[in-house]
């Protein structure tokens, strides 16, 4: 058996060793279609995603290697804002994990993310000379996930495409959740937008564009992920914005005004939402209003437990927190008795801190969301500067996709966390490096060839 697969793990090596991109194309490939180890061999006492994270883990350690030995990679990437932003949080991440009540774990979540940050961002920015490379990024994960949403609406359709408790499982096994599911889909989406309304393309290229967005579309509906519809949504309101150009002054001042009020009548604001009984439901409308049900929604009522119980324990290990990863192993104790639901648990299997802010809050302490926040703020501030500066449609569609799919995932990240997967990893560092790629490209001076091979 073992003799067998040498040839095709040789085969990978020394793909991996020439020809990097074509390696790391394999693995944004796999990724929608990946399983969980654990799916296939129950009891292990670890975790990991086959076969994209092996993969991963051997791109970390040629990477390191080559840059032991050669100690040269584009400067323009490693001294970028946004990669000073990553350095700064993965610094965090080690400090954590070296002073972490779970050693082990902890180090596994930084070496994880390391090799997340190496290839879906450093080697991913490298390879972007050219707007072509992008789109071919976007497509090796649309294509598979694509097949993933028939094989779930299939499914879907054995028990109802209205079901909406069907739609909690019906991803498994590639998804092991659907909100993850919907998440990505809706970081896609703006992609496709953009692709089919573009006039560059060809009449076929953006007819096949539309089918695919009529599958994505339909996908994301039938996964009641509210969060991800409202991330769209916010990414819809950010996009007007950005094209009525309306200027950030007035747009900060509205948003202290409405925290101001916010603050000023809080009380009332959660009588309103304690009175809102609304359960989520196959019916659209009401399925979303159940967002803001704190009242009965057991989802709601669970994710409030699960931030408090943040909240609790970063007061208790505000600057070094517990360790990275390791709240699902810490959390049971500070749980309220009057905050558990009927699907509370002591092991959260049912997601951690279903937050990507107060996660590394109680994970990592103070620095821990700070530094999750300079990141975010980095690579959006890069991307509206760059957009403003791109005169390329096909650049400027590129960046407006990336900045919206981004967006999706920063206000879904508010209600849940899944940076720590594959799944998510590789849209979120993916698209940061389309944007720090074009945003080195329109810095560049003159005379030399820009990201589009025409002279400037």
């Amino acid at each position: 058996m073992i003799i067998n697969v040498l040839p095709l793990v040789l085969g990978i090596v020394l793909l991996a060793i020439y020809a990097f991109d074509k390696i790391l194309y394999l693995v944004v490939f796999f990724t929608p279609l990946s399983l969980q180890l654990s799916e296939m061999i129950p009891g292990l006492p670890f975790d990991m995603s086959l076969p994209t994270e092996p993969l991963l883990f051997g791109i970390l350690l040629i990477f390191i290697m080559k840059y032991i030995l050669t100690g040269q990679f584009d400067r323009n990437i490693m001294k970028h804002p946004v990669t000073l932003a990553i350095y700064f949080s993965l610094f965090w991440i080690l400090v954590t994990s070296l002073t972490s009540t779970m050693p082990i774990v902890s180090i596994k979540f930084f070496l994880s993310r390391l090799w997340f940050v190496v290839g879906f961002y450093l080697i991913t920015a490298k390879i972007f000379e050219s707007s072509k490379k992008m789109e071919l990024y976007i497509w090796l994960y649309t294509i598979p996930l694509m097949i993933v949403i028939f094989y779930s609406t299939y499914r879907h359709l054995g028990y109802g495409l209205w079901d909406k408790q069907a739609a909690h499982f019906v991803v498994n096994p590639f998804y092991n959740d659907h909100t993850s599911y919907g998440a990505v889909i809706a970081m896609y989406l703006p992609f496709l937008f953009g692709f089919s309304f573009t006039k560059i393309y060809s009449p076929g290229i953006r007819m096949f564009v539309r089918i695919a967005l009529g599958v994505l579309m339909m996908g994301l509906i039938l996964s009641y992920a509210r969060a991800a519809w409202l991330g769209m949504l916010a990414a819809l309101a950010i996009w007007v914005i950005i094209r009525l150009k309306i200027k950030f002054r007035p747009l900060f001042v509205t948003f202290l005004v409405l925290l101001s009020l916010i603050f000023v009548f809080q009380n009332q604001i959660l009588m309103y939402l304690e009175r809102n009984n609304t359960e989520s439901s196959a019916n659209l409308a009401d399925h979303l209003s159940s967002v803001s049900n704190i009242s009965s929604d057991a989802s709601n009522l669970e994710r409030i437990n699960r931030w408090s119980c943040a909240i609790r324990m970063f007061e208790d290990k505000p600057i070094f927190g517990y360790g990275p990863g390791t709240y699902m192993f810490n959390y049971a104790p500070y749980q309220l008795k009057a905050e558990r639901t009927i699907i509370s648990t002591n092991s959260a299997n049912r997601g951690n801190a279903h937050s990507e802010y107060l996660g590394p809050l109680a994970e990592s302490g103070f620095l821990g969301i700070i530094s999750f926040l300079i990141l975010i703020i980095t690579i959006l501030y890069t991307a509206i500067h760059a957009y403003s500066r791109t005169q390329d449609k096909r650049l400027k569609t590129l960046l407006m996709s990336s900045l919206l799919g981004l967006i999706t995932y920063a206000i879904h990240g508010t209600m849940n966390n899944f940076l720590d997967t594959d799944k998510l990893s590789v849209p979120f560092w993916g698209f940061a490096a389309i944007i720090v790629a074009i945003d080195i490209s329109t810095r560049k001076s003159l005379n030399t060839e820009d990201i589009t091979g025409n002279k400037v």
